[in-house]
């Protein structure tokens, strides 16, 4: 038996609720290593500095407080760790990012801004994305210059995608998809300069329609205010009869879902 193997090995995730397992197998933040220990004490330091000061602004909804928190974050690097370095991320590991996750996830309306940018914002397009997607959008989006938005929820369907009535029929042409609909609680709606909205192109097809900031007329309706996580802002949008320019990028995230860029 290798006994270095065996000292070595490390269980994953909740492993040990259903395996015997050893305390020396578990991943704990006593193990943080050296770069590790200096990312937290990172996040640490700018929640402290740019974060808490400024909460009553925050919480007042200052006009471009939180697009500039969450550019200030991207400079430092603070969005890029679960990204690869040739899309200009910084190509770190779970550990690191979930590190950043969890040292940020303390600074109230910004922890949810930038989970919502880095998670359901960008990382689809990572896993899902053409290459084309991903050399155009994410490095903008690890940097902090562009924010990542995601429309999924409508009046009539939450979590369930599959009920979405939202629409886009491709124009007699074949250069347009003419959307109608209202997509609603989008977090960052406010930031996005890239946004995901889920609808159906056929009855039964679901389909990711990828929107950039560069498309000029996307629709914005008035806040939806809270009463905590005041900057956590939540906007709705309303298509009717939105004519988008198509370039077809398709790219297969499962069944029946593709990812388009629309311009």
């Amino acid at each position: 038996m290798n006994t270095a193997a065996e000292t070595n090995k490390t269980i994953k995730g909740a492993e040990w609720l259903i395996k015997e397992s050893q305390s020396s197998e578990t991943f704990t933040s006593e193990g943080f290593g050296e770069e590790e220990l200096m990312i937290r004490d990172m996040c640490t330091q700018f929640v402290n500095a740019e974060v808490w000061p400024k909460l009553d602004r925050i919480d007042s909804l200052e006009e471009g407080l939180m697009k500039s928190l969450v550019q200030k974050a991207g400079e430092q690097g603070l969005l890029a760790a679960a990204f690869p370095e040739e899309y200009g991320g910084l190509g770190k590991d779970f550990i690191t990012s979930t590190i950043i996750n969890e040292y940020l996830g303390g600074a109230h309306s910004f922890s949810v801004a930038v989970a919502a940018h880095t998670g359901i914002g960008t990382l689809p397009i990572l896993y899902f994305g053409t290459e084309a997607q991903k050399q155009k959008y994410i490095p903008k989006l690890v940097s902090g210059e562009w924010a990542g938005a995601y429309g999924l929820t409508e009046p009539n369907a939450g979590s369930d995608a599959l009920s979405a009535k939202t629409t886009a029929k491709l124009s007699e042409d074949g250069k347009h998809y003419i959307l109608n609909g209202q997509k609603c609680w989008i977090t960052n709606g406010d930031l996005h300069r890239c946004t995901r909205y889920l609808q159906k192109l056929t009855a039964i097809s679901l389909q990711a329609l990828l929107l950039s900031g560069e498309w000029k007329g996307l629709p914005t309706d008035l806040k939806n205010r809270k009463w905590g996580l005041k900057d956590h802002q939540l906007f709705s949008y309303i298509f009717r009869m939105r004519k988008s320019r198509l370039k077809m990028c398709w790219a297969k995230l499962a069944r029946d879902i593709r990812l388009l860029s629309i311009y």
